[in-house]
């Protein structure tokens, strides 16, 4: 990738994903864009990974490793009084970039954007809570892309949706606050739906017990998000308390192998969430086509988004017929979701 591409990539993540959400990071992203030192830094990273998520993640994990800088002060995650982002921000960011390149250019070259938004469940405990309404029977959960597994435990966490009626787990690890847009609820179990099995695959699963891995995860969030960092925290920690099963491999393969073991007399339900964007487009035909297999064999469900849209899709296998739903539009920190799903 060229330095002009990479400038263009910078300039869409501070328009179109930064603004009215992270002001250092929409000031830094602009400046990056018209700087050839930093746009020829970032030529370490691979193809298929988002360029500006991996340098500052890759920044904010030297800082959380314990590396003394100057630029540290404009990190909310990092000091309590920190300071409005100006152009010395940049310029301190800059150095820091140039100073410690010998430490950087390993973590852009093989460090991957391994997300677990927690707050993303606020839409996925509708999907399941339909799912076992349609179906009567409890879920055999399957997430491919799973990192370090933290959405597998939505059951374990609580749910308010703008009211002050709760959902979800009666004692929960945690509480997720979404906003649902356009009018009314969705259809919401008052307690977690049962769960027989969960299972989650990934090429590089994270291990939070490792801290290397969990100063990664953390550091891939941004720095103004403190509620973010504190709901990664809190299921962390209950993930160490409600252990969960994690494969290191293809996803696709995997679930070809290991499909005929899970219950029969489960809902099948495989997800994932903001993983296709990652996936070439003969990796997203082979899955398709692998789900197309096993729902001719079972009955599926297969909850996603960021295939062929970026929109949060529901497709049925029932009875070997595909009926695909449309479900629609999430903010990417799960912090707000339309619901289209009827029934």
């Amino acid at each position: 990738m060229d330095s002009q591409q990479t400038a263009e990539k910078f300039k869409r993540f501070a328009e179109m994903e930064c603004r009215e959400s992270s002001e250092l990071y929409e000031l830094l992203s602009k400046k990056i864009a018209q700087d050839e030192e930093l746009l020829a830094l970032c030529g370490a990273v691979p193809d298929g990974q988002p360029v500006p998520n991996l340098l500052f993640a890759g920044v904010q994990y030297l800082l959380f490793k314990g590396v003394e800088h100057p630029l540290k002060k404009y990190y909310p995650s990092l000091t309590v009084s920190s300071k409005v982002p100006d152009q010395q921000a940049f310029l301190e960011f800059k150095d820091f970039c140039l100073t410690h390149q010998s430490e950087l250019t390993p973590i852009l070259a093989h460090r991957l954007v391994q997300t677990n938004e927690v707050r993303r469940c606020a839409y996925l405990y509708p999907a399941f809570s339909w799912i076992h309404h349609k179906t009567g029977k409890p879920l055999a959960l399957v997430e491919i892309g799973t990192s370090a597994g933290l959405q597998l435990l939505w059951d374990h966490y609580a749910y308010k949706y703008g009211t002050d009626k709760v959902y979800g787990n009666s004692d929960p690890c945690l509480t997720i606050h979404a906003e649902v847009k356009g009018g009314s609820l969705p259809f919401l179990l008052p307690e977690s739906p049962p769960v027989i099995s969960r299972i989650g695959f990934d090429l590089h699963v994270s291990d939070l017990s490792k801290r290397d891995d969990y100063l990664w995860m953390k550091a891939l969030i941004w720095p103004e998000h403190t509620e973010r960092r504190e709901l990664f925290d809190q299921a962390a920690a209950c993930l160490q308390d409600h252990p969960v099963d994690l494969v290191q491999g293809d996803g696709i393969q995997l679930l070809q192998e290991r499909f005929h073991s899970i219950p029969a007399d489960a809902a099948l339900c495989i997800f994932h969430t903001h993983v296709a964007n990652q996936l070439p487009e003969d990796t997203k035909k082979a899955l398709t086509d692998t789900l197309a297999q096993i729902g001719s064999e079972r009955d599926l469900f297969h909850l996603y988004n960021n295939m062929e849209d970026p929109q949060l899709h529901l497709d049925c296998y029932v009875a070997g017929q595909l009926k695909r739903n449309t479900i629609g539009n999430t903010d990417g920190h799960g912090r707000w979701f339309e619901w289209n799903l009827e029934g």
